[in-house]
Order: C-alpha cells, then structure tokens, then sequence
C-alpha cells in the first residue's frame, strides 16, 4: 500500500482531484529514448521504473546525487535501458538505450553484482566473465 513517504508521482487526474501513483507501483513506467541526449526525441518504448542501481551513501539510496536515482532493465527486443528517476519537483523520470557494454559498466559502478545473476541480465554476466580478470583464488592459497 501507498503511503506518503513514497507518494511522488502524480500519474493521472481524475475529474478536479488528483490520482497519486507510489513509485514502486507496478504500473508507474517511465518514456525510454533512442539515446541519453535527444530525450525530448520520439518515445521508442515505456518500462516499468526501477531503482536497482543506486546505493547506500550513509544517508540515503541515489545514484548521481541527493534526490537522483538509477534503474536498468531489458526489452523484449534484447536491447538495455538505463532509467533515471528524480525526485526534484519539476524533473521527470526517463530512460534511454544503451548498449551491454555500457549496461554492464553501470551495474559494476552500483556494485550491484547480484543483477548480474538474474535472468534478464545472463549475458551481460557473460560478458562480465569474458572481460574482465578475477583474481585466481588458488595461487593465494598455494603460496600459504
């Protein structure tokens, strides 16, 4: 259930009152763009908002900032989106495409690895193994 801590979004208006959509809701989704630099461009898709990019600072969940958050997620078509949420009265929520690289770089910036575990995101874990070194476990222990 919607409380006012997390009521910040107004998603539609309902005669002369105000509907107010919590932005956790399901069904709160945010405009996706060809690209982070023509986001008053054509609309290419609408994705659920999320925020499973952004980490603990010690005060607060962000990414990017106080008040600014990030999300990732996937469409139908394989392409990755990069959603960026606000919660400064006058901004608005968006998202853009990106390609695995790029979707793979920002997972490592929130050190959110466990992403990388789920369905939705198995080849960018793929990509992750092939790109880049893990330290070998078993020199350290053979050095012991």
């Amino acid at each position: 259930m919607a409380t006012p801590q997390n009521i910040n979004r107004v998603a539609a208006y309902a005669g002369r009152e105000l509907c107010f959509m919590a932005k956790d809701a399901k069904q709160y989704r945010v405009n996706v763009y060809a690209n982070r630099h023509e986001v008053d461009g054509d609309v290419i898709a609408r994705v659920r908002y999320n925020q499973n990019l952004d980490y603990w600072d010690g005060r607060n969940w962000q990414n990017g900032g106080m008040g600014r958050h990030k999300g990732i997620t996937k469409l139908k078509d394989g392409r990755y989106v990069i959603i960026k949420g606000t919660d400064w009265q006058g901004e608005r929520d968006y998202a853009y495409v990106v390609d695995a690289d790029e979707a793979l770089q920002e997972i490592l910036k929130s050190q959110n690895l466990d992403l990388l575990e789920t369905k939705k995101f198995k080849e960018l874990k793929n990509l992750y193994n092939e790109k880049y070194l893990l330290e070998d476990d078993e020199l350290e222990e053979e050095a012991e």
